[in-house]
């Protein structure tokens, strides 16, 4: 029994090895060079790259735009008058996104006319028009930018001084626009707490003069808050006052 297998088993063998040696020889050497300037590798990773950067547009979207301003203030009116969640964050998030598209609709529309229209036209590249693009949008933030918060990115990337818009990168340019946006927005949330303050503080008195100890004072002033805030027609007077903060 012995025997037959071990026939078996080199049967076995000479047939496998037979066979492996009629199979043609594929040649295992690989270029890694011609494969990394191949065409199909490149647009491979770029489309890569690309759909990893997708993630990230809500968020360049948000650091770029007057989103960051307009949402900042409109959660200071709120926290001002008192009320907890009114307007809900999904009215107060969508009202920001649509001013923020008519604020920024010149932008786009330059944007769009010099370098995304070109471009699928097929008249200028896609370097030159990410380049040409960026300029609309750089001119923008350099207008909203004060000149202490854009200083201080260049003394950090240890960069000549620019002259003028164009020599300011973007790395730079971008965290300066968002903590000039930053102070701005807080500068607006800090006046438009006082006139609520004076009311919390009034109807504080009033009840510590009755001698209403037990009963909350913002309970009290809170329909007050309201009330003004309707009679001087608040969200019209912020909205103007937002649209006016970007000319």
């Amino acid at each position: 029994m012995n025997r037959k297998r071990r026939l078996f088993l080199f049967f076995t063998l000479l047939l496998s090895s037979y066979a492996f040696a009629a199979r043609p020889v594929v040649n295992a050497n690989i270029d890694v060079r011609s494969l990394l300037s191949s065409p199909q590798f490149s647009s491979s990773i770029n489309l890569i790259i690309s759909l990893a950067l997708i993630s990230l547009i809500p968020f360049f979207l948000i650091s770029v735009t007057s989103f960051l301003r307009i949402i900042i203030v409109f959660a200071f009116v709120r926290t001002a008058i008192g009320t907890q969640q009114v307007p809900p964050n999904s009215v107060l998030i969508g009202l920001a996104m649509f001013m923020t598209v008519f604020i920024m609709a010149p932008v786009w529309q330059d944007i769009n006319k010099n370098a995304l229209a070109p471009y699928n036209e097929g008249k200028i590249s896609q370097a030159k028009a990410l380049e040409i693009g960026a300029k609309p949008l750089q001119k923008f933030m350099i207008r909203q930018t004060r000149e202490k918060d854009l200083a201080l990115f260049v003394q950090f990337a240890k960069i000549k001084p620019p002259k003028t818009v164009d020599e300011v990168p973007m790395y730079v340019l971008i965290p300066s626009f968002m903590i000039s946006e930053l102070k701005t927005s807080f500068q607006i949330g800090f006046l438009l707490f006082i006139p609520f303050i004076m009311i919390d503080l009034t109807v504080a008195n009033i009840l510590l003069s009755l001698g209403m100890f037990m009963l909350s004072p913002v309970m009290v002033s809170l329909p007050f808050k309201i009330l003004l805030f309707v009679l001087v027609d608040g969200w019209n007077l912020i909205t103007r006052g937002l649209l006016m903060s970007f000319r």
